[in-house]
Formats: C-alpha cells, structure tokens, sequence
C-alpha cells in the first residue's frame, strides 16, 4: 500500500471521490435489485408451473442492459453519467426528451461522498474506515430500496451480517464474542415483537428483512449498541410516521418502512454509539 495514501489530505480527498462514484452505482443497485429478484421469482415460479421461459427474454442484472432514460428510452452515454455533475450540466433533465431526472440520484450520491470522506477522517486510514465505509454503502443502498419497495433482501442483508462477523475476527470494533451475540440478539429481538404483535393483533408489524438488517448491525458493532438502535430507529420512525399521517395524510393502514429508520440508527451508533451509551449511562 503506498505510504502517501494514509496522509489525511489525500486519504480523505480520496475516499469523498470513491464515495461519489460509489453513490452512482448504489443507484444502479437500488433501482435494479428489487426487478432483479421480481424476475427471479417469476423465473421460479414459471419453473414450478412447468412452464419454459422465452428464449428471447432480455438480460437483466447490475451491469445489462446499459442505462438508459425510463421515460423515451433513450441510452444514458458515458458523459451523462458523470456522479452528481451530470445532473447539474443536465439541469436535471434526460438530453433526448428533456423528461424531469429524479432528483433521489444526486442526493444518494451526495450522501454516499459525504458519509464515506466522514468515515475516513473520523477512523483514519486503516481496516475500521474501509470496513466503516462497506457498512455505510450497504446501509444506504437497503434503506432506499426499503423505501421504495418495502423490501430488504438477503442479497443484502445476510452477506453483511457475516462481513460483520469477518470484520470482528481481530476485533476491528467490537469482540467477535459481542459481535456473536450481537447478530443473535438483534435478530431475535426483533423476530420476538413481530410475533408479540401478531399474536396480539393479528396483523404484521414489519417483515423478517428487519430482523436480518438488525442482525447486521449487531454482528458489526456488538450487542451493547442494540438498545440505542432500536430506541433511536423507534423514535424517529414515530415521529416521521406521526408527521406523514398529519401533515402528508399517510392512511393508517398503509405500511411504513422500518428498514431507512434502522440504516440511520446503525450509522449514527457506528460514529457515536459508545459514546452516546456512555454519556446516557452517566446521567444515573
């Protein structure tokens, strides 16, 4: 590794620019890996019908077919899909029939930038900054794609919670033993309130993806964040919930995501949760 790169001038500079770019294509998996697993399961379920699929059926993954406007269809060139500035020469609109562009692509990959040069001044360079950076990309990319179709997949979710592990193998940020437990817990505390409430309501709280995503997030920092997650996801999860149901007129019986309210937990609990525990611990 090239001594000059644990420089915090460059090494910051640097990772801002990565996450940038990075953010671009956490666009690309937020958008295609839920019509990925749509096709998957159709695939499955035309197989258990004894049905063939047609053999002229479009390749559809992260990398085919190229992108291209939603709107007319036009291909997106390379030029077009510079991270964020793209977007400002565009002035938010596709160049073949001028279509709005969202502007959800700039703000993940603002995010991304932002969250990963924080990352890297906050742990220096080293293991805890490369392995803080996977765990903020992961984040981001499950709760847009929580926010857009209530889902949080195992692709995802399950891959992280044993990088978590991986990670904590030389302690990188917590014991692998509080890492252990961590991933039991945050699983299995979730999984206890969702049956809780079924069994008093009769309905569904939230789905098993929470579960997995809780799981991660303990097998990364440890059993002793778990509490500060779920009380911080809770309590921004009510008040957004609260706001949209007056404000927005969000129908009760529409569901809300959890996932985003969990991401943003985890992310503040990888910076601050010792010291946020800490400081609440010494008030008794």
């Amino acid at each position: 590794m090239p001594q000059f790169l644990e420089d915090p001038l460059v090494f910051i500079p640097l990772a801002t620019l990565v996450g940038l770019f990075v953010g671009s294509f956490l666009n690309v998996v937020i958008h295609r890996l839920p019509k990925m697993m749509e096709l998957e399961w159709e695939a499955q379920a035309a197989e258990l019908r004894g049905e063939e699929l047609p053999a002229d059926r479009e390749r559809f993954n992260l990398a085919m077919p190229r992108s291209r406007c939603p709107h007319c269809g036009g291909g997106i060139g390379a030029l077009d899909n510079i991270p964020l500035f793209s977007y400002l020469l565009l002035r938010g609109r596709c160049r073949h029939c001028g279509a709005s562009i969202s502007s959800r692509y700039p703000v993940v990959e603002l995010l991304t930038a932002a969250l990963t040069g924080f990352a890297a001044w906050h742990f220096g360079f080293g293991l805890s900054a490369v392995g803080a950076i996977l765990f903020i990309w992961a984040m981001i990319a499950l709760a847009f794609i929580d926010l857009d179709t209530q889902l949080l997949p195992d692709q995802s979710t399950l891959p992280l919670l044993w990088l978590g592990l991986a990670f904590n193998l030389a302690g990188t940020y917590t014991e692998l033993s509080s890492a252990v437990i961590g991933a039991m817990a945050g699983y299995l505390s979730l999984w206890s309130v969702y049956w809780l409430f079924k069994l008093a309501t009769g309905k569904e709280g939230m789905g098993y993806g929470d579960f997995k995503l809780l799981g991660a997030i303990g097998a990364w920092l440890g059993w002793q964040v778990l509490p500060l997650t779920i009380l911080l996801s809770s309590l921004v999860g009510a008040v957004v919930g609260i706001a949209l149901i007056t404000f927005a007129r969000h129908k009760r019986s529409v569901p809300i995501p959890f996932g985003p309210y969990l991401a943003a937990a985890g992310i503040i609990a990888l910076f601050w949760g010792d010291a946020i525990t800490a400081t609440y611990l010494s008030s008794f």
